[in-house]
């Protein structure tokens, strides 16, 4: 059935014999499912398990849930209840019908065994102003989504109703929603303008200061207008040159600025209460900072003021995070006259330390010169591979090819690692930065990923060969706001911190190191500490496809010398850069660096072994897996390695073919949000996959028993 209407002519009921099943039925997004107003004949038909908040009623797998259908007849003349037949479940026979209450679920086994269930109930006849009441039942086995629709053929009148239980276990019973969903708004409470009381701030990096201070970058007064009244700067419609790209990207990234400006203010709260935390500190309770829902970070600020039109703003920094809570300092005058009672409201401010950064980066990308920025501008190069023997002897051909030409590289422009998924990007990078520092004795190596994630990974691989790496010679660089608690221990001793607070050393230490780990913006605080363009002859950009130009820039711009060697790995194909303006996002600012250097300039497009290489060898999917992402992205080319052997797994989870290792699970849940929280997230599909993992577990466990 594709439709599901409430009245049928005789041609539209089935006929006996066939078995109908209950196609996908969207109820969350089709209201007519479950509307029967109207309808206005002289039978009234009640609708069994109603909605109840806009979503299906959820029960437990393997207990027993009735409701009732009611059949009236309001008419002064008896009419005959010709059947009411349940039409077709999802799963098969998973309702039932009753004339009597079915037991209920700590009834005896006996009560249970003497219950009988039917499909239809047919021929009786109804009084005027009677009710018939038949009950409708269902014992879920399994999780997802049950359906029946029950037809009630009644006098002149076929009559159809819809019912829908969400069949929960234990993990998806513990993640039903606690609070509905309503979409987080601006404050409306307009303030008048008063001088805000500075609060404390945390201990800075240095008592001192950093060598080189960070420039301001305040918005244009312009271009903010421009922006705000939804017009276009007119630099956005110009080709990108060396000559506009400043004010290009700039531009973006004022876009962008200004999207993060509005959506922090959603966050703002009204008449909340603060909580003493020993003699410093207030603590403050915000929603979804868990979650990064606002993104919040020590040595950020709030503003606060007692929840009077007439009260002083008080500016509070952030000097802890924990979980939904920020640890506060204000002026000592707001601690004094501080009560748990009091109520205040609260607005949040925009960190524009990263933006900064950013707006930096790209005023001085121009100092790089056309070699990095625009490679078709300079003279066509031929490296000389360099010869080598691979540390790690289960390095590839197309791996060895790029650790060659990167060793034989001399100065820019960048050289790049294009690498689909599971073809050893990162092994290929590790592989060159060993050889760099066992062969080439003055080689000072800056390697930046696009997360902390990402950056520990490369820590990690590198400290797997660490028998040829002196311990000394590594330095893990983490931001201040970085939480302690959050590294693995086995690389604490890599990074230099203070009272658990991760800190840049000074200058002197940071000359000493050999090999530098870092994220993209956090590179810029060796710059600020005084690190000089040129004292890296190599500059890993890990993972390049998620970072935006600009990000890009951050280590380059301050960084990259006129022989330094810049290398970038990724793949454009795979997930971008986070850009949270959408008008950003499509004008540039969603392209990657990598990626413009691939598909804009000729050597690096056509595969220039110059230039690029691009790996094809994957090791992480089965090739029936693989074949498809390869012929759509990457046109045909990437060979399986990973070895075609049948998984006794296959079997536990129920393969339907073992050639083809996907398991595509039909089951419909609901898709639901909670709070203000504006993600979406679906309990039952959760649970499913929960179910499946531990059965894999299982058998992973029990193979390596064996």
């Amino acid at each position: 059935m594709g439709t599901y209407l409430k009245n049928y002519s005789d041609d539209e009921f089935s006929v006996a014999g066939e078995k109908p099943e209950v196609e996908f039925m969207d109820y969350q997004n089709d209201d007519t499912l479950q509307d029967y107003a109207s309808e206005d004949g002289p039978v009234i038909v009640t609708v069994p398990f109603p909605f109840e908040d806009g979503k299906p009623k959820s029960v437990l797998v393997g207990e027993t849930s009735t409701d009732t259908i009611s059949i009236e007849n309001t008419s002064s003349e008896s009419v005959t209840l010709w059947s009411v037949r349940i039409f077709s479940s999802n799963p098969e026979n998973s309702y039932v019908l009753s004339m009597m209450r079915p037991p209920l679920n700590d009834a005896n086994e006996e009560a249970k065994q003497d219950f009988l269930g039917l499909t239809s109930v047919e021929d009786r006849s109804l009084l005027p102003g009677h009710t018939l009441t038949i009950w409708l039942s269902c014992m879920p086995k399994d999780i997802g989504l049950h359906t029946s629709i029950v037809h009630v053929d009644i006098g002149d009148e076929k009559i159809e109703r819809v019912a829908f239980l969400l069949a929960d276990d234990n993990i998806s019973k513990a993640l039903l929603s606690e609070e509905p969903y309503s979409r987080r708004r601006g404050q409306n409470k307009k303030f008048e303008p008063a001088p805000i009381v500075p609060g404390c701030r945390p201990t800075r990096q240095h008592a001192q200061g950093f060598k080189y201070k960070l420039p301001q970058f305040a918005i244009p007064a312009h271009i903010r207008e421009l922006i705000e009244s939804k017009q276009r700067p007119d630099v956005l419609s110009e080709e990108l040159s060396m000559i506009n790209y400043a004010q290009f990207f700039s531009t973006l990234l004022v876009m962008e600025e200004l999207n993060l400006e509005e959506e922090m203010r959603a966050y703002d709260m009204e008449g909340v209460s603060m909580r003493r935390r020993g003699r410093n500190f207030l603590s403050l309770e915000v929603p979804g900072l868990a979650e990064r829902r606002p993104s919040l970070v020590q040595g950020d600020f709030i503003v606060a003021r007692y929840a009077r039109n007439d009260s002083r703003p008080y500016q509070g920094f952030i000097h802890k995070v924990e979980a939904d809570e920020i640890f506060l300092q204000f002026d000592n005058q707001f601690h004094l006259n501080h009560h748990d009672r009091n109520q205040y409201h609260v607005s949040f401010t925009y960190n524009r330390v990263n933006m900064r950064r950013l707006y930096k980066s790209i005023h001085e990308a121009e100092f790089l010169g056309p070699d990095i920025l625009f490679p078709c501008q300079s003279p066509c190069r031929a490296l000389k591979r360099w010869p080598f023997k691979p540390l790690n002897p289960h390095i590839n051909t197309e791996q060895a090819d790029a650790v060659a030409m990167i060793l034989g590289c001399r100065g820019v422009p960048p050289y790049v690692i294009y690498g689909p998924p599971g073809t050893g990007k990162t092994m290929t990078i590790i592989e060159a930065i060993l050889q760099l520092y066992t062969a080439k004795k003055k080689a000072n190596i800056l390697i930046c990923a696009a997360s902390n994630t990402a950056a520990d990974h490369v820590l990690e691989k590198l400290l797997l060969a660490s028998y040829l790496i002196r311990p000394s010679d590594i330095f893990r660089l983490n931001a201040q706001s970085r939480q302690y608690e959050d590294v693995n221990s086995d690389f604490i001793r890599f990074c230099f911190f203070e009272d658990r607070v991760f800190k840049c050393p000074p200058l002197q230490a940071l000359l000493q190191y050999k090999i530098v780990i870092s994220t993209y913006m956090s590179s810029s605080l060796l710059l600020a500490e005084g690190i000089r363009r040129g004292h890296f002859t190599h500059i890993f950009l890990d993972e390049a496809g998620q970072a935006s130009e600009p990000e890009a820039m951050v280590p380059l711009s301050g960084l990259c010398g006129r022989n330094t060697v810049v290398v970038l790995a990724g793949d454009p194909m795979q997930l971008g850069p986070v850009v949270y303006s959408k008008q950003a996002e499509k004008d540039g600012l969603g392209i990657s660096y990598l990626q413009r250097l691939l598909f804009d300039f000729e050597p690096y497009e056509t595969g220039n072994p110059n230039y690029v290489t691009k790996l094809v060898r994957n090791y992480r999917c089965h090739p029936a897996i693989l074949e498809l992402p390869s012929e759509l992205f990457y046109g045909g080319e990437l060979i399986a390695c990973k070895e075609d052997e049948a998984s006794p797994a296959y079997d536990c989870i129920g393969l339907p073919n073992k050639s083809f290792p996907v398991l595509f699970v039909g089951i419909q849940g609901c898709d639901e949000r909670e709070g203000t929280n504006p993600s979406w997230f679906n309990r039952i599909e959760v649970s499913k996959v929960v179910s499946i993992s531990e059965t894999l577990q299982r058998v992973v466990l029990l193979v390596k028993l064996i």
